[in-house]
């Protein structure tokens, strides 16, 4: 959502109908084919060799080139092409990509360079005049400036890169797409190891097919089982949004790796938690939002792809198994199963038992499990052990350490990988040894019950992941949605309106919250001291005593706040020093009055905030709060609205949240009362969002006596 102005409407991604031609194509025209070595044209011929469809050779300076026939055009074509590939100088390819319209060719590949990639303006009109071309009709452009498509089922190698090795398209393929040509086709040498992959799907310019498209393809595409992307960012990324739906709704896991994650968008920030919730943090938002899987570097990518394609689509149990063959193995993935979360429970007395039987007495039969060689060694011992542990009601993975790659080892993984997925468990081997391409490590690969991963960290955050997003399902499934705006909404609209500075002063901000649900301190303006203490009184001591300006959004930073104020006498010399030193400060802030605001006892500092960014809308940010929350950076954030029963399920995200469960001397808080609050919040922010661009509720003490925001920011969107 854009708040400085009116949006043009947002393209709906192209359906897999729509692009179905172009990158499922069963005949393929090069227009620029040669007989030149070394030329795209040529080497384009040669890389289709294998293709199982028609191919149709276009240059108009040859009859024929070794023996094949060759066109003079396209619309010399014996029949509607449905991918042409331009092989030629970007000269011509503008009357070539007109000759595919009139030809209602499928889609056009376009390797030319020189376009809007050079950031001038003349080569920015001819891209554009491409997408003009091709505007409401069937013909679909990817590229400019594109190394190609790649679907390895159909042996549609369209691209002058090298060929590489290609295996079998098998139930597990994973689907690649990348903006980056280079990347993409990097990725997808991971092949040569036995990763299956069904398209490699490159975007180039972008003119028209972008990476939100070729999601939105791969999403309704048989051949592929899950969703490698690797993103750098996009004008409209709410359309790559909408591509997740369709993999969510298809039961497809969709992987991101997202490039250029720096927050240059919160450095402008007035408020702390306009500043939390950078750029980076909304796009974590929003993938989030549509069940996007983001994944840390482009090294995780394949093999936490691969993973999701093989395993079903929620684990059998949260539990997970570790065995090896070495204790050491085991107390580096006890390490990395605590990181991220992930619960190794205890064996049935009665399971541990058992595997004493079998295990001698310098291993272990407890979770981690240190078969040791011995057991290993003998299939019978080794298949015993493997289906006591499968059997394990808690344990929906096994995960094998393999500390040392040789043949006579190779049998175990699919021996355990077999047992495992009879018991319904997801299979992990973890290549603990150097020797990367070892033997073992593409049968591995090619089979479908067993994951390969090259580090601990990689493998368990994989299983992680793989947990939360089977989380999510379940609550998006059982969630009721975000409230609806209260009644009194309406009006405190109207008042947020009529505020004619930015910042909206704190006792008008929490006047406008509190009508949304936000629970407020009891609290009164006041412009004299006499007034002060009056109002003193009638809240009962003890009080603070803040400034009130719209001019000084962050009050405890400039001293303008006194604490725990006991007698008249405290009240009446709080009053007169803040207006004395407000009037002091340069430049000389408006005074509209001081706040008089009951004392809350000591508890949890908690935040709630939010913006509303340029791209996705409203974000809300929520944890812990006070004068350090930009130094603790303890805080999730969101698209809002949320419901109650998300925002509750995010505060278990928490790095501190022991902290909300009763600290010490703190309190516990009431985290019902927490995740109402944030989902009031929420809503406040989307049904303001056009006004809105910053908000900022710190602290939020929550005490014995209950949830109390004490102090608010509201920052206006001025169009500035």
């Amino acid at each position: 959502m854009n708040h400085q102005g009116a949006k043009a409407e947002t393209r709906p991604v192209y359906s897999h109908a729509e692009l179905d031609r172009l990158l499922n194509p069963k005949t393929i025209a090069i227009v620029g084919a040669s007989e030149r070595e070394g030329s795209f044209g040529n080497r384009l011929m040669k890389n289709l060799s294998d293709f199982t469809g028609t191919v149709y050779l276009v240059n108009g300076r040859y009859e024929e080139i070794d023996g094949r026939k060759c066109y003079a055009s396209v619309s010399a074509l014996p029949e509607s092409p449905d991918c042409v590939i331009t092989a030629t100088a970007r000269e011509v390819v503008e009357d070539v990509v007109r000759e595919c319209v009139e030809a209602k060719a499928g889609g056009v590949v376009i390797f030319a360079s020189g376009y809007a990639e050079t950031g001038k303006p003349e080569n920015i009109l001819l891209q554009s005049r491409l997408t003009d071309i091709v505007a409401g009709t069937q013909t679909r452009i990817v590229g400019p400036n594109c190394l190609g498509l790649f679907n390895y089922g159909s042996g549609a190698w369209m691209s002058f890169s090298p060929r590489g090795e290609i295996n079998p398209v098998n139930d597990h393929a994973i689907g690649i797409v990348s903006q980056s040509g280079a990347m993409g086709t990097a990725l997808a040498q991971n092949m040569a190891h036995g990763v299956s992959i069904s398209h490699t799907l490159t975007s180039g310019n972008s003119c028209d097919v972008d990476v939100a498209d070729l999601v939105s393809f791969l999403a309704e595409e048989p051949s592929c089982k899950a969703i490698a992307c690797i993103f750098e960012g996009m004008a409209e990324p709410e359309r790559l949004l909408e591509a997740a739906r369709k993999a969510w709704a298809a039961d497809k896991p969709l992987l991101v790796y997202k490039m250029a994650t720096g927050d240059r968008g919160a450095q402008a920030a007035m408020s702390h938690t306009g500043s939390l919730a950078g750029s980076n943090e909304a796009y974590r938002a929003a993938f989030e939002s549509v069940g996007i899987i983001q994944v840390a570097s482009h090294e995780d990518l394949i093999e936490t792809a691969t993973f999701f394609a093989k395993v079903p689509s929620a684990p059998l149990a949260k539990g997970t198994a570790l065995i090896s063959t070495s204790g050491g193995a085991g107390i580096i993935g006890a390490d990395k199963a605590e990181e991220n979360g992930v619960w190794l429970p205890d064996l049935r007395p009665e399971t541990e038992a058992f595997l004493a039987t079998i295990i001698p007495d310098f291993g272990s039969p407890k979770n981690p499990c240190d078969l040791t060689a011995q057991a290993l060694n003998d299939p019978e011992s080794l298949k015993a052990c493997s289906e006591a542990i499968c059997s394990e009601p808690d344990i929906g993975v096994i995960v094998y350490s393999h500390p040392m790659s040789y043949d006579a080892a190779t049998p175990r993984m699919a021996q355990i990988g077999s047992i495992a997925a009879s018991k319904g468990r997801a299979f992990c081997t973890i290549w603990l040894n150097g020797w990367l391409e070892g033997p073992g490590a593409a049968d591995v690969e090619r089979n479908p019950q067993a994951c390969l991963f090259r580090t601990m960290d990689r493998c368990f955050t994989a299983i992680r992941l793989w947990n939360e997003r089977a989380a999510l399902r379940e609550l998006l499934d059982a969630d009721a949605g975000p409230l609806d705006p209260p009644a009194a909404s309406r009006e405190a609209k109207a008042s947020l309106s009529k505020v004619a500075t930015k910042v909206v002063d704190e006792f008008a901000a929490k006047n406008i919250l509190n009508a949304y649900g936000l629970p407020t301190v009891p609290e009164k303006v006041v412009n004299s001291a006499s007034e002060a203490v009056a109002a003193a009184k009638e809240i009962g001591f003890p009080v603070t005593a803040k400034l009130l300006s719209a001019d000084v959004p962050h009050k405890s930073e400039a001293g303008m706040v006194l604490l725990n104020l006991r007698t008249v006498d405290e009240v009446s010399a709080a009053y007169e020093d803040i207006v004395t030193r407000a009037g002091q400060m340069t430049p000389k802030p408006r005074i509209e009055g001081v706040v008089i605001q009951a004392m809350v006892p000591q508890g949890v500092e908690l935040l709630i905030g939010g913006r509303t960014d340029p791209m996705f809308g409203p974000l809300i940010v929520f944890g812990f709060g006070g004068t350090m929350v930009e130094v603790l950076k303890d805080t999730v954030t969101a698209l809002a609205p949320l419901s109650r029963t998300q925002a509750r399920s995010m505060l278990g995200r928490l790095r501190a949240q022991r902290m909300l469960n009763g600290y010490r001397h703190l309190p516990p808080v009431d985290l019902d009362a927490f995740a109402d609050a944030i989902a009031a919040a929420s809503v406040f922010l989307a049904d303001n969002s056009e006004e809105v661009a910053e908000l900022d509720i710190n602290p939020i003490i929550a005490s014995q006596r209950g949830l109390f925001a004490v102090d608010g920011l509201i920052v206006k969107d001025t169009g500035n």
